[in-house]
C-alpha cells in the first residue's frame, strides 16, 4: 500500500520509546526501499516521510514513568524512529516529520488483545508537504 507498518512490540519494550536493537534492524531493512523511493520522486514534488506513532486504548500504566499518557508515548516513539532515520539512515531532516496519534486512530476498534496489538504500531508514509 502507501505505507510501511511496524508493530510496536517489534520496535520497543513496553512503555518505552527507546528504539531497541531488533527495531533498528527492522527499520534498517526498509531503509534501502525508502531511499530508493525517495530517489524516484520527481524533483517538483516537495515530499516528506511522516513517522506516525499509534497506541492501543488501554490507559497508560505509568510503566517507564516518562510519559503522561498514550498520546505522549506515541509521539516519543515516532520521534525516536525519526531520529534513527535521520542519524543512521541519513534521510535529510527536512524530509522527516513525526506525529503521535495515541489511541485515536485505531485500525481495529474491537476490545480484544489482537485488536490492541494491531493498533500499537509505527507507520512510515510518504506524503507531500
Amino acid at each position: 500500500e502507501d505505507r510501511f507498518v511496524f508493530s510496536s512490540e517489534v520496535l520497543f519494550s513496553v512503555g518505552s520509546a527507546n528504539l531497541g536493537s531488533r527495531g533498528k534492524t527492522e527499520i534498517s531493512k526498509v531503509a534501502d526501499i525508502i531511499n530508493q523511493i525517495a530517489d524516484e520522486i520527481p524533483t517538483g514534488i516537495d515530499w516528506i516521510l511522516r513517522v506516525d506513532g499509534h497506541t492501543d486504548r488501554i490507559p497508560f500504566s505509568g510503566i517507564g514513568k516518562d510519559y503522561k499518557d498514550n498520546w505522549e508515548l506515541s509521539q516519543a516513539r515516532a520521534l525516536s524512529v525519526l531520529r534513527f532515520l535521520r542519524d543512521e539512515v541519513d534521510i535529510p531532516a527536512n524530509r522527516l516529520a513525526a506525529a503521535g496519534f495515541g489511541q485515536y486512530q485505531p485500525i481495529d476498534k474491537r476490545d480484544t488483545p489482537e485488536a490492541y496489538k494491531t493498533n500499537r504500531r509505527i507507520e512510515l508514509k510518504f506524503t507531500e508537504k
